[in-house]
């Protein structure tokens, strides 16, 4: 590809050519018209509800409406351009008026999921094995299954409505007020979210000197997160007694279309394996020259690669990388290069972080932070797996092309892997030892760590609704148990160091943790397949396009994977193990 037609920026103009484009109030006046009339046309009726002929008729209507409603242009735009520019003071205000029109168009759509799932369960029964309904088997299967857990119309606007005030702006006024504070280390005064970035890239003494200030920082501010967590939390509650749930997880968990059984079975299954965490950081404190480690070095490197990869260099590795998954793949990344779909350099006020978001018909933009890193060549990877499976699942009718948040982690690690081994093997062997300790040190993050703070998590949620409320000091004090419970007794944790939930946003999204846990080692699974058949990438495709028209358990069944029982997550977690080892290898 000619370099020329590189674009690192994101071409927004793709959606509307500004905030005053007159475009963006007609697409909303349109939405809202479109919800408005669908209320009309179906509120007032139970015919369909008795028909089954009739019923096919309103499903297809159903359908063809959420081509229009499915998604939400107008709030895309702004909410990518405040991601680009922090300061963009328009967009945040276009953000929270969008949100409250939006919400109150969409909820007057609500009755129509709410009265298919008040079908008695026999006609279910029956609505199921209709064959001229199978195209919408899936998609009432669902709707069946959550109805159990589904209040009246009137109540279900109001959670909607309140979501803002009871979530969002906590959230947001939380953000705020961390991106406000900053510290002075050794003269310069930086940001909390600098200095996030900087602590892995110091030495020892000065890690660690700079991460006792700025747990002490989030010490300071934790009256604000105390109430803040104290509120989403009890809120959760409220609802989820509401709606007759047992569990704190299990809203998390059904919305997800998973099997609680599974998702249960993983927990337990990494939280028992907590040894091969605590054995990896065991070495790290080896490969350091350490007799213990603290906090602040959990995700500390044990070296530098010398190879740097700048963003030409990274897309001309994916691009050999992904050719050996298919053509498809590269013809997919050349796209959205050329039409401006990847944002590529850290900037002032831009978020931090990378991500791909894809939605029913519009475009996919991925956002980095590229700095010419190894991690920034696997982290670019890893989106534009994201990318792939949301491109792929385009081919699924409507109703089935959003894929579950359970899946969403497969590809986009699985991808990862291509950009690992197309760099790893060329490496001398002490790059190697970096290399493979880095993979690890992700994998054990991403899996150990995110189910320690589910735990975590399940812990303050059963505090909360026992007792009432739950003290900052507490919050603190259950963080650094559950993190200690697997970063090992080698891992010495400081009082402040408990005040790390003031600044995990997980914390705030009931549960959503597991997800990547579930996702890295199903994509573990898939890879060894892959690695051990290169034709097995046939039925690796026929995962990513099959978007969300069947249950994960489901998809992945299909293709020989059977994540129901314990053993499935057992073997994945010995892979960790095996890495571990041959990193062992190489040190000794």
């Amino acid at each position: 590809m000619n370099s020329k037609k590189i674009k690192t920026e994101w071409n927004l103009n793709v959606l509307y050519k500004n905030g005053s484009d007159p475009q963006i109030e007609r697409d909303v006046v349109q939405y809202e018209k479109m919800c408005e009339d669908f209320e009309k046309k179906y509120k007032n009726r139970t015919d369909y509800l008795e028909s089954e002929e009739k019923l096919s008729d309103a499903l297809k209507e159903y359908e063809k409406f959420l081509e229009i409603i499915g998604h939400s242009k107008p709030y895309n735009y702004f909410y990518f351009r405040k991601d680009i520019n922090g300061q963009d003071q328009e967009a945040e205000a276009k953000l929270n008026q969008l949100t409250q029109r939006l919400t109150k168009a969409s909820n007057k759509t609500l009755f129509f999921r709410l009265a298919l799932g008040k079908i008695e369960k026999n006609k279910q029964k029956e609505i199921l094995k209709n064959k001229k309904l199978a195209h919408y088997h899936y998609f009432l299967e669902v709707i069946f299954k959550s109805a159990q857990h589904t209040l009246t119309e009137p109540e279900e606007k109001i959670l909607n409505l309140k979501a803002l005030p009871s979530h969002s702006l906590w959230v947001r006024g939380q953000q705020k007020l961390l991106n406000q504070q900053t510290i002075i280390f050794k003269g310069k005064v930086m940001a909390v979210s600098e200095a996030y970035e900087r602590i892995t890239t110091l030495p020892t003494k000065d890690r660690r000197a700079l991460s006792d200030m700025l747990y002490k920082k989030l010490r300071e501010v934790s009256d604000f997160s105390e109430s803040e967590i104290n509120a989403i939390y009890t809120d959760k509650k409220i609802s989820d007694e509401l709606r007759g749930f047992k569990e704190p997880y299990s809203a998390t968990i059904l919305s997800y279309e998973n099997d609680e059984k599974s998702i249960m079975n993983l927990v337990e299954t990494v939280t028992q394996h907590f040894s091969i965490s605590q054995r990896f950081y065991k070495l790290k404190a080896k490969l350091h020259n350490l007799n213990y480690l603290e906090y602040a070095d959990r995700a500390a490197p044990v070296g530098k690669l010398k190879v740097t990869f700048s963003f030409e260099d990274s897309l001309q590795m994916l691009r050999k990388a992904f050719a050996k998954a298919g053509s498809g793949y590269v013809e997919i990344l050349n796209r959205y290069i050329e039409k401006g779909q990847i944002d590529v350099y850290p900037k002032k006020g831009k978020k931090g972080g990378a991500y791909c978001s894809g939605q029913v018909n519009l475009p996919t933009f991925v956002l980095l932070n590229h700095v010419g890193s190894f991690r920034s060549l696997t982290t670019f990877a890893h989106e534009m797996g994201h990318a792939f499976h949301t491109e792929l699942s385009k081919s699924q009718p409507l109703l089935y092309q959003d894929y579950t948040t359970s899946v969403a982690e497969v590809a986009s690690t699985f991808f990862e892997n291509f950009a690992f081994d197309e760099v790893f093997s060329k490496l001398s062997k002490k790059e190697q030892i970096v290399a493979l300790h880095d993979k690890i040190n992700d994998s054990i993050g991403t899996i150990f760590r995110q189910i320690a703070c589910f735990n975590y998590e399940l812990e303050m949620h059963k505090t909360i609704r026992e007792k009432g409320s739950i003290s900052k000091e507490d919050m603190a004090a259950l963080h650094n148990k559950h993190m200690k419970a697997y970063l090992g007794p080698i891992m010495r944790l400081k009082e402040n160091d408990g005040y790390m939930f003031v600044n995990w946003p997980h914390l705030r999204y009931s549960f959503y943790v597991y997800s990547y846990a579930y996702g890295e080692i199903i994509s573990k699974a898939l890879y060894a397949k892959y690695k051990e058949d290169p034709h097995y990438m046939k039925e690796i495709k026929s995962f990513l396009s099959a978007g969300g028209s069947k249950s994960p358990e489901q998809i992945f069944k299909d293709i020989g994977i059977d994540t129901s029982k314990p053993e499935f997550f057992v073997k994945g977690l010995k892979s960790i193990e095996e890495d571990i080892k041959e990193l062992e290898k190489l040190v000794s």
